[in-house]
C-alpha cells in the first residue's frame, strides 16, 4: 500500500532480544534549507523532562540511496543537508522502559507511544502522517495482535492487526499508544459508544466482571458532563482501555484512550464480592481517574498547555484542579456508579485525609507551588520530599472535596456545575478554538457559578499551605457526616490472633521504613520526629532497637513494649558506618481521620449526601 500523506513512519519490532525499534521516516518535501527533527523531551500527562532522545542507538538520513549528512544541534534535535527529493531517516530505539510514558519490547509484548519513537518534522508538524506497523519476524509472533485507536486508512489495517494506520498530525500520533502481543480483548457498549478492554500479561481476573463495573463507572462520567442516557457528554466516538498486568501501578491519559499498568493480583477473582478488594477498588480507581481525564486535561486544559512545549516545560499553577479533581472523582465516581458503596467511599476519604494529615510537606508547600514545581519536586522526590512537598493529587482531591462540600451546603450549588460549566465553555470546542483555562479562569468560573466571590477560599487552599481538618470538621455535617481524629489503631497479637485494640497513644519513630535486608531502612525522616532528634537521616538502616533487632515486621510490638516516650538506644548504619544513638521515643498524635454518617442528622442533612453520592 502506498501511504498519500507526505510524511511516513515505519515502524518495525526488529529485534525482540536487544528490545530495538527500528524506525524509517519518509519525508517527500524536506525544508529545501536542510529539514530538521526533534523528539519530545517529555509526555503530555507526566510532568517530568524525561529525555526520550537518549533511547536512539543509531541515526543516519538517506535520500535517493545516497547517504545524507546529518548534524546532530541539540539534545533531540536534528538537521539534515539540504537535498532534492525524497529524505529518509533511518533509526533505532531502544525500548525497555516499563512503564505507561515510554516504550517497551520484549519477547512478550511491545507497547509505545511515538513521544519516545517518532521524531517530529520541523516546520510540517500539522501535517498529516502516515503510520505503518511492522510486526517481528518469526513464528512464535505470527498470533501478535496491535491494539490502538489511531485511524485506520481505507485499504489500511485491520481491526487489531499489524499494518498501515494514520493519524491527522503529529499532536495526534503522539496521542495515540500502541500495544502488541497476544491480548485478551473485550469490547463492550456505553451509552452507544463502542469501548474495548486490551488486556496484556498472564492472569486469572474474571474478565465479565471488570468489564461491568468498568462500563458503569465509563456511563456515570459520560452523563456528568451530559444528561442521564444519553452519549452527548462524550468527547470521542470510540474509547481503548490498554492495561498491562506484571506489576506495577500507573496509567496515562490519552484523548480517546488510556494506558494503564496494575498488579495482575488486583484483576477482580470469579468469587469477587459485591464490595470489591482492596487491590480491585485500587484498580477500579485507576480506571476512573484516566477516563476522566478525557474531560478534565485532554480537552478541558490550561492555556500552558494549549499546545504543549514538548521541548521545555510547560508551567501552571493549575495542576491541583487538573489532577487533584480529577483524583477527587476518580473514587466518587465508583460510588455513584453503584461498584462501591458508601461506606467503602467514606473510608477512602478518610484515608486519603489522614495522608494529608501524616505530611508534614502539606503545611510547607502551597497547592499552587505544588502544581508550578512539579517538573524539579513532584516528579523527584527524595528522602526529604515528605517534608517539603504537598501532593497535588492528594491534597488537591481534598481541597476539591472541601470546595465540593461548602458549595453543596451554603451555596445550592456543586463542583459538578463547575466542572460542567468549565467544559462548555471551554472544553467542548478545545478542538475548534485550541483555548486553554488562563491560570486565573479557573476561580472565576467558580465564582460566577457560586454566584459568591470564593478569592477567599482559593487564596486560602491554594495559596497557603492550609490545614484541612477543622474547615471539613465544620461543614460536613451540613450533609450528615461527621469527621473525627483519632489515634492509629493498634494490631495487638494476644496468643497468636492479632485484635484490634482501642485507640491509644503509642510510641513512634517519626520515620517512613522500608524492609531491608539488614533491618529496616529508614526511607524518609519527619521533621520534629524521634528519629530527627536522634541524629538518624534518610537512608540508614536500622538493625536494633533497646538491643533488640529490628524488622519491618516486629518494629511496632517493639515501639508498644516500651514505656510511653522512654529514653532508649538505637543502633544502625549510615553506608557501611556503625551509630549508636540515644533517641527519646515519642508518643503517636490523632492523626486518623474516621468519617461516620450521622444518624441523628436533619433530612435536609441527609438529603444533601444523597444528591452529592447519588444515592437513591
Amino acid at each position: 500500500m502506498t501511504s498519500p500523506v507526505a510524511i511516513h513512519y515505519r515502524i518495525s519490532l526488529a529485534d525482540p532480544h536487544a528490545h530495538l525499534l527500528e524506525v524509517c521516516l519518509t519525508v517527500d518535501h524536506p525544508d529545501p534549507a536542510g529539514q530538521a527533527f526533534t523528539l519530545p523531551a517529555w509526555i503530555p500527562g507526566s510532568y517530568l523532562i524525561r529525555e526520550f532522545a537518549r533511547n536512539i542507538v543509531t541515526i543516519r538520513a538517506e535520500c535517493e540511496g545516497k547517504p545524507v549528512r546529518l548534524l546532530k544541534l541539540e539534545k533531540a534535535r536534528w538537521q539534515a543537508e539540504p537535498v532534492r527529493g525524497v529524505l529518509q531517516l533511518y533509526y533505532q530505539v531502544y525500548a525497555f522502559d516499563l512503564s505507561v510514558r515510554g516504550a517497551y519490547f520484549d519477547q512478550e509484548r511491545a507497547f509505545f507511544n511515538a513521544t519516545s519513537t517518532c521524531l517530529a518534522v520541523v516546520g510540517q508538524e500539522q501535517q498529516p502522517v502516515g503510520v505503518e506497523l511492522v510486526p517481528p519476524s518469526g513464528t512464535a509472533y505470527q498470533h501478535w495482535q496491535v491494539a490502538t485507536t489511531l485511524p485506520r486508512p481505507a485499504g489500511g489495517a485491520a481491526r487489531w492487526a499489524f499494518g498501515h494506520y494514520q493519524a491527522a498530525d503529529y499532536d495526534a500520533l503522539i496521542d495515540h499508544p500502541v500495544e502488541c502481543g497476544t491480548l485478551e480483548i473485550c469490547a463492550f457498549d456505553v451509552l452507544g459508544i463502542p469501548h474495548w478492554l486490551a488486556i496484556s500479561g498472564r492472569h486469572h481476573g474474571h474478565l465479565p466482571r471488570l468489564v461491568a463495573d468498568t462500563a458503569r463507572i465509563c456511563q456515570s462520567q459520560i452523563e456528568l458532563f451530559g444528561q442521564p442516557g444519553s452519549k452527548a457528554g462524550a468527547p470521542f466516538s470510540e474509547y481503548l482501555f490498554l492495561l498491562y498486568v506484571g506489576g506495577g501501578y500507573g496509567g496515562l491519559e490519552h484523548r480517546n484512550s488510556t494506558a494503564l499498568i496494575a498488579d495482575r493480583n488486583d484483576l477482580p477473582r470469579p468469587d469477587e464480592p459485591a464490595e470489591p478488594g482492596s487491590g480491585y477498588t485500587q484498580l477500579l480507581g485507576l480506571i476512573s481517574h484516566e477516563y476522566f481525564h478525557s474531560w478534565n486535561v485532554k480537552q478541558l486544559k490550561p492555556a500552558a498547555y494549549a499546545p504543549y512545549p514538548l521541548e521545555r516545560e510547560a508551567y501552571s499553577r493549575l495542576l491541583w484542579a487538573f489532577e487533584g479533581i480529577t483524583s477527587y472523582y476518580d473514587d466518587l465516581m465508583l460510588v455513584r456508579s453503584g461498584v462501591t458503596r458508601e461506606s467503602q467511599y467514606l473510608e477512602t476519604l478518610a484515608q486519603n485525609l489522614t495522608s494529608v494529615l501524616r505530611t508534614p510537606g502539606c503545611q510547607v508547600q502551597t497547592l499552587e507551588d505544588a502544581s508550578f514545581d512539579a517538573w524539579i519536586k513532584y516528579y523527584r522526590q527524595d528522602e526529604n520530599s515528605p517534608n517539603a512537598l504537598a501532593s497535588y493529587y492528594v491534597k488537591g482531591a481534598m481541597v476539591g472535596w472541601l470546595l465540593d462540600m461548602t458549595l453543596r451546603a451554603q451555596h445550592e450549588c456543586s463542583l459538578d456545575d463547575i466542572m460542567r460549566t468549565l467544559w462548555q465553555r471551554y472544553g467542548v470546542r478545545f478542538a475548534e478554538t485550541g483555548v486553554g483555562i488562563a491560570e486565573d479562569e479557573w476561580e472565576r468560573v467558580a465564582s460566577e457559578v457560586a454566584g459568591v466571590d470564593l478569592t477567599g477560599f482559593f487564596d486560602t487552599y491554594l495559596r497557603q499551605p492550609s490545614q484541612l481538618l477543622q474547615p471539613l470538621q465544620a461543614v460536613l455535617p451540613q450533609l450528615g457526616l461527621s469527621l473525627q481524629c483519632r489515634m492509629p489503631q493498634n494490631l495487638a497479637d494476644k496468643g497468636g490472633k492479632w485484635l484490634v485494640e482501642p485507640p491509644a497513644p503509642r510510641n513512634q519513630l517519626g520515620a517512613r521504613t522500608a524492609a531491608d535486608p539488614l533491618g529496616l531502612k529508614l526511607s524518609s525522616v519527619l521533621n520534629g520526629g524521634a528519629a530527627e532528634l536522634a541524629g538518624l537521616a534518610g537512608g540508614d538502616v536500622i538493625i536494633a532497637l533497646d538491643g533488640f533487632k529490628v524488622s519491618q515486621g516486629n518494629l511496632e510490638t517493639l515501639l508498644d513494649r516500651l514505656p510511653l516516650g522512654a529514653e532508649t538506644v538505637v543502633h544502625a548504619f549510615r553506608r557501611d558506618e556503625l551509630k549508636t544513638l540515644p533517641i527519646r521515643l515519642q508518643a503517636s498524635q490523632p492523626d486518623t481521620a474516621a468519617l461516620q454518617v450521622m444518624a441523628e442528622a436533619s433530612e435536609s442533612c441527609h438529603a444533601r449526601r444523597k444528591a452529592w453520592l447519588q444515592q437513591n
